[in-house]
């Protein structure tokens, strides 16, 4: 698909980007949200929004079209993968899911249209209304395509003009998408723009952080803390930086009844995006003294691997990072000559999946990429205790347990600093009322006018 020269980011790769077109950019977004998108109710742009997931789930449109037609050769995502993930994503766009946000974070469907009242607000005598920041601009980070859809929706919601500034490399699902918006409604599109620079461009970023007057970003640790030096004290920052995840498996679901759903949840977790996203798994927690020993779940599940890259294959990698997987494989096959408390199953002649069984229950990162580690524990306790270094980093624990386990279990992990706890084979789809890091997503973004009424 041939797409027009419409955002900074249609521009060729020869294109100099320079302070004074982001900044014009800038300026007509503002003056577009006053006309095109201030005056739009909340149910107007949910509709305008469920309109443009549509596209994206029809196996006959030329926006799904064009977004997996992808060089099988080159690093990135397969089509399957693709395809599986942007279906799973675009069918939580509903006109219930996107109000349920709303009404989540603001108290109110219609809190960003007119002051209103809740139950409470009532009893009070008061009301309220939130507006958005005039001009919001997204720093995006890594390959996964979906987060900066999510960024956009948050932005389009809360009725504000955006400015997205994509990694390098990483804008095409990105500007299908805007180009998608830009089909449904025009005029939305024409409060968004999208660029695409390496991180560190100076001029450009004081250019769109003097215009903004919140900046959302992700990434790094090292990359967050070099933003906020740069950021306008006067703009709102909203950063998150490094996550990870892990899997946790209790022994009541180790049983001949529940095996092979776990076995198949977790294998899915593993292998969706690839691994590639904060939401994914780096190691899974599997209890002892389960009728499925954890050094057996980790063979079964590198079975469960093996097949599920028939259907869904991972997508090819860069000669570092296939380096990198062989690397730690040629360590863990050396350590489990030595020791009965290391295991390693790879995939024959490739990269596509590596699962790790050891023993130690220490917390380990994965090189991602599906190479999994599976780590036996006793007890919870033990599991968190040994996970204590990355205590404030453990986002998302997909969790596979019965009966009154799942809540005491999940108690735990939100007591420990947990921000999300999901059944196991969901780690990668939230849903659009995710707590992004435990905050509220557009609770963040507003800011509140409260109207204190005369007793009557």
């Amino acid at each position: 698909m041939n797409l027009p020269n419409y955002f900074l980011a249609d521009l060729p790769p020869d294109a100099v980007l320079r302070p004074e077109m982001v900044a014009e950019a800038c300026q007509t977004l503002k003056r577009n949200r006053e006309r095109y998108l201030l005056p739009r109710s909340t149910d107007s742009v949910i509709q305008a929004l469920v309109e443009v997931a549509r596209l994206w789930v029809n196996p006959n449109s030329p926006w799904r079209a064009a977004a997996v037609a992808v060089d099988r050769s080159a690093p990135g995502f397969s089509p399957e993968m693709l395809g599986a993930g942007l279906d799973a994503y675009f069918r939580q766009w509903t006109p219930r899911a996107l109000g349920s946000l709303v009404v989540q974070d603001l108290g109110h469907a219609q809190r960003l249209d007119r002051f209103v009242s809740n139950d409470a607000e009532m009893v009070q005598g008061t009301s309220a209304f939130v507006r958005g920041p005039d001009l919001l601009a997204h720093v995006t980070a890594g390959s996964l395509p979906t987060p900066v859809m999510t960024s956009i929706l948050h932005g389009l919601l809360v009725r504000s003009a955006q400015f997205v500034k994509c990694a390098s490399g990483t804008s095409r699902l990105s500007r299908l998408f805007a180009h998608s918006l830009r089909e449904v409604e025009p005029k939305l599109a024409a409060c968004l723009e999208l660029a695409e620079w390496a991180g560190g461009e100076s001029t450009l970023e004081a250019a769109l952080f003097g215009e903004a007057d919140c900046v959302v970003a992700s990434g790094t640790d090292r990359t967050m803390e070099a933003l906020r030096r740069v950021v306008p004290r006067r703009v709102r920052f909203l950063e998150h930086g490094h996550r990870v995840s892990a899997g946790y498996v209790a022994r009541e679901v180790l049983g001949p009844y529940d095996e092979v759903r776990v076995l198949q949840a977790a294998a899915a977790d593993v292998a969706a995006w690839d691994q590639l996203g904060c939401l994914s798994p780096h190691v899974i927690y599997v209890e002892t003294g389960g009728l499925l020993p954890p050094e057996t779940f980790a063979a079964r599940l590198a079975e469960e691997l093996g097949q599920l890259e028939a259907k869904l294959p991972r997508g090819p990698v860069s000669a570092e990072t296939a380096s990198a997987i062989f690397q730690r494989r040629d360590f863990y096959r050396v350590r489990a000559a030595a020791s009965d408390g290391t295991r390693l199953w790879a995939s024959p002649e490739s990269t596509a999946w590596t699962v790790v069984y050891e023993a130690d229950a220490q917390f380990q990162f994965s090189c991602l990429n599906r190479f999994i580690y599976v780590k036996a524990v006793d007890t919870l306790e033990d599991c968190l205790r040994l996970a204590e270094p990355i205590r404030g980093q453990w986002s998302t624990v997909g969790l596979a347990a019965a009966g009154l386990r799942v809540d005491e279990l999940a108690q735990q992990f939100a007591s420990w600093g947990v921000t999300r706890v999901c059944p196991l084979g969901r780690m990668q789809q939230p849903p659009l009322t995710w707590r992004h890091d435990g905050r509220p997503v557009l609770g963040d973004l507003v800011t509140w006018t409260n109207h204190e009424r005369p007793p009557e």
